[in-house]
């Protein structure tokens, strides 16, 4: 059989981005996945984006991935999330239509060069000499590679749960990867721990009474998540229609009632679900005895697309029996007469404990395997494909013999959130947030280009014309933010007056006689009337709003950096340090921090501890010259 660089193991969000990155270093891939009829699959609720999460589809579009482009041919639904806050917590979302998506994502890996797919189960991995040097599958295919990525998501060894009868299953409707997690125990001696997550009933649009429920448009904007123009995009199937409307309700307190009386039959409960659940999304059984003083909770109903009349119940997430999640949905306003199409569920699976990883996502234990995705304990499917990216890029590296390449907390989210993962413990499902982000000024939805194209051309991530197209952007940003620091009226710079805006002001060519100027006109940067010129626009209000606080920021950055350069030899000896804890030196050997900013956000590593690092570090600089 063909001998490949990269293979991929698993085709959710991180398998494909993984696939993506690997191939566009020129690695010959291959995609294994068990259907290839589920690529991509939007196993919970079908949209992309939300607070943090859309600043990663930002952060991956702009080093040359798949989601963001995909997004935008299946949005069915636009939205600017936190626009009554500052424009660095503004956060893109697109509700989609999922099969749009999965066909669309399916399409563009079957048209990429370098990139393979084959429907099939790996059941074990190939070693010698304590290197992988290949994966098996059920059919005995023994398929030999320079790297693996695994991308399993929910499936290994997955339980559905729906009351208390339980059912083998990766999702509803799939199997699971049943012996990947007994090769990875036993073949590779990987630790593996147990994790719980959701998901809510889906009900039929007809047996729905919209009338008494607030409605929830599309916004009526230009905003894409692709940064790139249409013209070097993929032409992609798209949704029919971006503009369907979504709907608030609220449960009542009949449905509270109704999860009291039948909490016997709840798998968590009672006990017979083990692995942890999120604490941030908790299913409605946990809002419930959780927070009694709360008669009823905000749900959401989302449109599953728009070629289907099946609607999504976004915030009733349950693990309840069938006809207990009848009920529950007959009691809320509007939908006394709605027919579940698709029962909800919990599902248990196995993860790999994330500290066994380096910051590039490879397997500290070995040198060419990577993990990206829900097996590292996260959760979303933006999560997953920010790591799948990282862990395809730095897959084709090693192959290649190169340098791997790590994110900074400081450049991005998804930087922030690998460090989180090889850094703290992981004890439930990680979800990105925009408070776990020390920099999120600088980390905004708006500008991921300005951060990463460099970095991803760099690591022959991006294309040469989308790189083109990006300095061309940046030339006439660099020259519209020169002239206005510079240009002067009533002493103060242009850009001072600039924040008095607001980050929403109209663009100069629309604002005709409505909205006056606080300076003349002819001072304003000479912007084209096109999306690029719209866009430089945009990014000049808000650097003006923020030019205080990202100046001080930067300085912020430039000390973390010198703490990120003081990097940590692989065989450094901690119990060499006079004077630190016992907690603190078991857990610095238990992450094996690269850098001494790295150990300074260990839990349990204190300040003092870094000084005597840091003294121990230069003395053995010194000492080896």
């Amino acid at each position: 059989m063909k001998q490949y660089d990269v293979v991929v193991i698993g085709a959710g969000h991180a398998g494909c981005e993984a696939a993506f990155a690997a191939a566009r270093l020129g690695a010959e891939t291959l995609l294994i996945t068990l259907n290839l009829d589920h690529i991509a699959q939007m196993s919970c609720n079908p949209a992309i984006g939300g607070i943090a999460k859309g600043q990663v589809v930002r952060e991956i579009d702009a080093m040359g991935g798949a989601m963001g482009v995909v997004t935008d041919a299946a949005s069915i639904q636009f939205r600017m999330l936190n626009r009554t806050k500052g424009p660095a917590v503004w956060s893109p979302r697109s509700q989609c239509d999922k099969v749009c998506y999965q066909r669309g994502m399916k399409y563009l890996l079957e048209q990429t060069p370098g990139i393979d797919i084959l429907q099939s189960e790996v059941t074990g991995f190939l070693v010698e000499k304590e290197r992988i040097v290949g994966v098996e599958n059920q059919f005995g295919d023994q398929i030999r590679c320079g790297a693996v990525v695994i991308t399993t998501g929910t499936f290994l060894r997955g339980t559905l749960h729906y009351g208390l009868r339980h059912f083998p299953g990766g999702r509803a409707g799939d199997f699971p990867a049943a012996s990947l997690s007994g090769a990875l125990e036993g073949t590779l001696g990987l630790r593996l721990g147990r994790l719980k997550t959701g998901t809510p009933p889906r009900i039929l649009a007809k047996t729905i009474d919209f009338s008494g429920m607030q409605l929830q448009p599309s916004e009526k904007t230009e905003e894409r998540f692709s940064h790139w123009s249409r013209e070097l995009s993929p032409a992609l199937p798209e949704a029919i229609r971006h503009d369907l409307p979504c709907y608030q309700v609220y449960s009542t307190g009949r449905t509270a009632e109704i999860v009291r009386e039948n909490l016997q039959y709840s798998p968590m409960y009672q006990g017979i679900i083990k692995g942890i659940g999120t604490r941030y999304c908790p299913s409605f059984e946990d809002k419930v005895v959780r927070f009694p003083q709360h008669p009823r909770h905000l749900l959401y109903l989302e449109p599953e697309g728009a070629q289907t009349k099946e609607f999504y119940i976004n915030g009733i997430s349950t693990s309840l029996p069938p006809e207990v999640q009848r009920q529950m949905i007959r009691s809320v306003p509007g939908l006394e007469q709605a027919v579940i199409s698709r029962y909800a569920y919990a599902i248990e699976y196995d993860f790999l404990y994330p500290d066994q990883l380096e910051r590039t996502l490879r397997v500290k234990r070995y040198d060419n395997l990577f993990t990206a995705g829900q097996i590292n304990g996260t959760s979303g499917y933006e999560e997953a494909a920010g790591q799948g990216l990282v862990a395809g890029m730095n897959a084709a590296k090693a192959v290649a013999g190169h340098a791997l390449a790590e994110l900074g907390r400081d450049r991005s989210y998804i930087g922030v959130m690998i460090d989180d993962l090889t850094t703290k413990e992981i004890v439930e499902p990680y979800r990105l947030f925009t408070s776990r982000a020390e920099y999120r000024l600088s980390l905004r939805q708006d500008n991921a280009d300005l951060r990463l194209t460099e970095f991803a051309r760099e690591n022959g991530l991006l294309p040469e014309s989308k790189y083109r197209e990006f300095l061309k952007f940046k030339e006439l940003l660099d020259a519209s933010l020169t002239r206005c620091r510079n240009e002067k009226f009533s002493g103060r710079p242009l850009l001072k007056h600039l924040a008095e805006l607001g980050p929403d002001a109209p663009f100069p060519a629309e604002r005709g006689n409505t909205a006056p100027l606080p300076f003349p006109a002819r001072l304003l940067p000479e912007l084209p009337d096109t999306p690029m010129g719209r866009r430089v626009w945009r990014e000049l209000l808000v650097e003006a709003k923020y030019d205080g606080y990202l100046q001080r920021e930067a300085a912020e950055i430039v000390r973390l950096h010198r703490l990120e350069h003081l990097a940590i030899p692989a065989d450094f000896d901690y119990n060499a340090v006079r004077g630190l804890s016992n907690e603190s030196r078991a857990k610095l050997l238990k992450v094996c921090p690269t850098t001494l900013a790295q150990a300074g956000r260990i839990d349990g590593v204190t300040p003092a501890d870094i000084a005597l690092l840091q003294v121990k570090l230069h003395a053995l600089a010194e000492t080896r010259g």
